[in-house]
């Protein structure tokens, strides 16, 4: 390149020099007003997340659901959200006690039976994983259904799903919205 051509492009390798500059120190002020924003407030957890002091008894008061004393295995968990709370509520119960627990549940319409998991669903926003168990839309053979919607008190709503252990017991699983 001959030093004519250098001297000819000089000008658009400064003009493209200044506008790189210009375009890193805007970043760079936005970073530093938002850092300058942050300075005294409490770093504080994320939301969602899970409250750990959590129990079956809170988060069945909460559900508003007397847990029958023929259940077992019983777990919950609360998840504090931005706008609402999700609960997670299960518990096993001899098969032949399913039909009066959910009679007291009193559910908008009969809940219905489906025969097989939902595939490719999105995935749940309060997961029953986080208890160690499958989510009941990974089960064949679910009875499921809402409780209620709206609901009384703070609570919005309350799904209840039912599987099958084995044919002894069955798992139910309480999720609502607070």
């Amino acid at each position: 390149m001959s030093s004519a051509q250098v001297r000819a492009r000089r000008p658009l390798i400064v003009a493209a020099v200044g506008l790189l500059a210009g375009l890193m120190a805007g970043c760079m002020g936005s970073s530093a007003e938002r850092s300058a924003q942050n300075v005294g407030r409490s770093p504080g957890p994320q939301v969602p997340y899970w409250i750990d002091a959590a129990t079956v008894e809170s988060v069945a008061a909460t559900l508003q659901v007397r847990i029958p004393p023929t259940a077992t295995e019983t777990k919950a968990a609360h998840q504090k959200g931005f706008q609402d709370d999700g609960l997670l509520l299960s518990f096993v119960l001899p098969a032949d006690a399913v039909d009066g627990f959910l009679a007291q549940l009193q559910p908008e319409r009969p809940l219905r039976l489906r025969e097989q998991p939902f595939v490719g669903e999105g995935e749940a926003t309060t997961p029953f994983a986080h208890l160690g168990l499958p989510e009941p839309d990974s089960l064949a053979g679910v009875r499921e259904g809402t409780v209620c919607a709206p609901c009384k008190g703070d609570l919005n709503t309350l799904e209840v799903a039912v599987a099958r252990v084995d044919e002894h017991k069955s798992r139910v699983y309480l999720s609502g919205v607070d």
